[in-house]
C-alpha cells in the first residue's frame, strides 16, 4: 500500500484542503455547489499561496503477473532498473484483508491478456473486494493492463465478463485500458481516481 499526495507530482489536481479553505473564508458559496463550481469560484475568489495537497491512502491490489508494482513504480518515476517482480503473491491473497484498514481508495489491476482461469480468479477477487465491508463504499480504479498484447481484451470485454454494471450499480468506480507503453493514460485514470476522493470529501454529512 502507498500513500500518495495527489497520486503524483506529475498529476495536478485542485486539493480538497484549498476547497475547504475557500469556504472557511466566508466567500458566500452555496453548500450545494458541485466541486467543479468551487474549483471555478476559488480561483476567481481566494487569494494567498494554495495549501499542501491532501494525501490519500490508497490500496493496490491484483494478481500476481497484473503489472501492480511496474504501473506504480513508473507512476512515482522510479528507475525500471529498480523494478522486481513481486513473488509468493497468490501465496498470501487470504490476506489481503489485513491491509484494508484506513483506505480510502482502490486499485485493482488486472491482466486483460490472461487466461480464462486466471480471469476467471481475478473476476472472483474483485467482486470479493467490491463487497469487503472495509472497501465497499470506496471509489474503485480497475486498471485492464497489458493491453499492448495482442491478447488482451478490450474494456467493454472486461465490463461485461466482470459483470461490472451490475454488481457496482450506486458505487463509485471507473475501468480504464492501461500498458506500460502510455503512461499519460495511467495517470489520466488516477487523476478521475482523484477527483473521485475529493468529491467523496466534500460529501455533506449525514445524520
Amino acid at each position: 500500500r502507498r500513500c500518495f499526495s495527489s497520486v503524483s507530482s506529475e498529476i495536478h489536481s485542485p486539493s480538497s484542503a484549498s476547497l475547504g479553505d475557500c469556504r472557511r473564508q466566508n466567500c458566500g458559496i452555496p453548500t450545494d455547489w458541485k466541486l467543479s463550481e468551487l474549483r471555478c469560484f476559488r480561483a476567481l475568489c481566494c487569494k494567498g499561496p494554495p495549501p499542501p495537497r491532501p494525501e490519500y491512502d490508497l490500496v493496490c491490489i491484483g494478481l500476481t503477473g497484473s503489472g501492480k508494482t511496474s504501473l506504480l513504480s513508473q507512476l512515482c518515476s522510479e528507475s525500471p532498473e529498480n523494478i522486481v517482480s513481486t513473488t509468493g503473491a497468490d501465496n498470501i491473497r487470504k490476506y489481503w484483508s489485513r491491509y484494508y484498514q484506513g483506505s480510502q481508495g482502490v486499485i485493482f489491476v488486472l491482466d486483460s491478456a490472461s487466461s480464462e482461469d486466471d480471469l476467471e480468479t481475478a473476476r472472483n477477487e474483485l467482486h470479493s473486494a467490491l463487497q469487503h465491508p472495509q472497501l465497499c463504499t470506496l471509489p474503485f480504479l480497475i486498471l485492464a493492463n497489458h493491453q499492448d498484447k495482442p491478447a488482451a481484451r478490450s474494456v467493454q470485454e472486461i465490463k461485461k465478463y466482470f459483470e461490472l454494471e451490475p454488481l457496482a450499480r450506486g458505487k463509485r468506480w471507473i475501468l480504464k485500458p492501461c500498458s506500460l507503453d502510455d503512461m499519460e493514460a495511467v495517470k489520466d485514470s488516477f487523476s478521475l481516481l482523484i477527483n473521485l476522493l475529493e468529491e467523496r470529501d466534500f460529501e455533506p454529512s449525514r445524520m
